[in-house]
């Protein structure tokens, strides 16, 4: 699952290489109906499409690069006198130019004639020049023909030659911008990639704890519910978020308290330095509850303290990598071995602080890739309720899904070089 911010989503069409990327949609924002994505392209279209946009680019580069080799051996075998196109043309030419001479020869002969006739003397002189002139007329008009003929022929294997010159050129027209228009496919195509990986916030995805006291004495053992709630109208992958600290105890120290959940055949332990993902919820539908079983347990030295825990929703559907619910903050007390509580009242939830959008770095889900959320989803209707007094959904997105620290004692625990997004790690590993 990946950390996106809701963008629209670009769209391009290549029209010389065989890509088409997909059209543009509203990006998902907030509480956004499923209605709202049905023309959406899904992220694995977008992930198709720029892979097919890639190599539809990288095969129009290697295409106008063969285009370019083979237009100038093209050319080069057409400029040969051996090729049979260039040999016909030098023939016809070698034919006209020797029929244009034959016809001025002819038309020499004609001139001799008439002055020749002009010149006899008698009768008889006159009638034999006459003749010589018809004759040479006969001959002037063959040569004539003979020449245009010639010339006609000459033409035409000219034009047969710069048709096949032209030809090439053609070819390679089509090939040579391809390039170009691959190369703006390629970009709106991962443009469109980037903008899907943007994260979108979902107010009704709520990771709420249920039985968690506002006061545990050490020594003891809670049992308590995380309890998950897809409140949106969209089918998501959900990896809740859970942290437990205690103040005044630092990153790499043992903690005082030690927290396990189940994934419905044993307990897996939190780490306890960082936040992790815990119970994944492969599919969740709108309206669909998880509840998992959480234990806590305090070490009997464990002084009193103010003690906190973290709770949110991962998740991701598909149109987005990275869907964010809101993040919660349960305070608590810790108290000596022997204290007495009485009836202690259930923590309540709140903002984890002015950086309520933001989320630390995580460790990986554990390996368990079975049933993790206890009883896994019910189909109940998701709750929906107001304000950090108890309420289940937030108002209001976040523009920044930088890399920071959560408020206050978590920046000092796991110092500022190790709060990072946990879901931008997260989802470079599953995409």
């Amino acid at each position: 699952m990946k950390l996106c911010r809701p963008l629209a989503v670009a769209a391009a069409v290549a029209v010389a290489t065989p890509v088409v990327l997909l059209t543009a949609a509203p990006a998902l924002a907030a509480g956004t109906s499923t209605a709202q994505t049905q023309n959406q392209p899904t992220y694995a279209e977008l992930v198709k499409a720029a892979a097919d946009a890639q190599k539809a680019y990288e095969e129009a580069v290697i295409a106008k690069e063969e285009g370019q080799k083979k237009l100038k051996a093209a050319l080069d075998s057409l400029d040969s006198d051996t090729h049979p196109l260039k040999a016909a043309t030098i023939a016809a030419d070698k034919a006209a130019k020797e029929a244009a001479g034959a016809k001025e020869a002819a038309e020499k002969a004609v001139a001799d004639a008439e002055a020749g006739l002009e010149a006899a003397q008698g009768d008889t002189e006159k009638a034999e020049a006459q003749r010589a002139l018809e004759a040479a007329e006969i001959d002037l008009a063959k040569a004539v023909e003979a020449k245009q003929e010639a010339d006609a022929t000459a033409k035409e294997a000219r034009t047969a030659l710069d048709d096949a010159r032209v030809a090439a050129f053609r070819e390679y027209s089509v090939v040579q911008d391809a390039p170009e228009k691959a190369l703006k496919a390629k970009e709106a195509a991962e443009e469109a990639l980037a903008t899907a990986k943007e994260c979108v916030r979902e107010n009704g995805l709520t990771s709420l704890a249920v039985g968690l006291p506002s006061k545990v004495v050490a020594g003891t053992t809670v049992d308590f519910t995380l309890r998950v709630t897809n409140g949106t109208e969209r089918t998501l992958t959900v990896d809740p978020l859970a942290f437990f600290h205690v103040d005044g105890e630092h990153r790499g120290e043992k903690s005082h308290l030690e927290v396990e959940w189940s994934n419905g055949s044993g307990w897996q332990a939190l780490n306890g330095n960082e936040p992790e993902h815990i119970a994944h919820i492969d599919i969740m539908k709108p309206g669909e509850r998880s509840d998992v079983k959480l234990r806590m347990k305090v070490d009997s030295v464990a002084r009193a303290a103010d003690a906190f825990a973290l709770f949110a929703g991962d998740a991701s559907d598909a149109y987005n990598p990275c869907v964010l619910g809101p993040m919660k903050r349960y305070d608590f007390e810790l108290l000596p071995v022997g204290s007495k509580t009485g009836p202690a009242d259930e923590a309540k939830p709140g903002r984890p602080g002015e950086n309520d959008d933001k989320r630390p770095d995580a460790a990986k889900p554990g390996t368990d890739t079975g049933p993790s959320a206890q009883g896994g989803a019910s189909k109940q209707a998701a709750a929906t309720g107001t304000g950090a007094d108890g309420n289940l959904a937030e108002t209001g997105t976040s523009s920044a899904m930088a890399p920071l620290a959560l408020a206050g004692a978590v920046t000092v625990v796991l110092g500022a070089g190790a709060v990072f997004a946990v879901r931008r790690r997260k989802a470079a590993d599953n995409v």
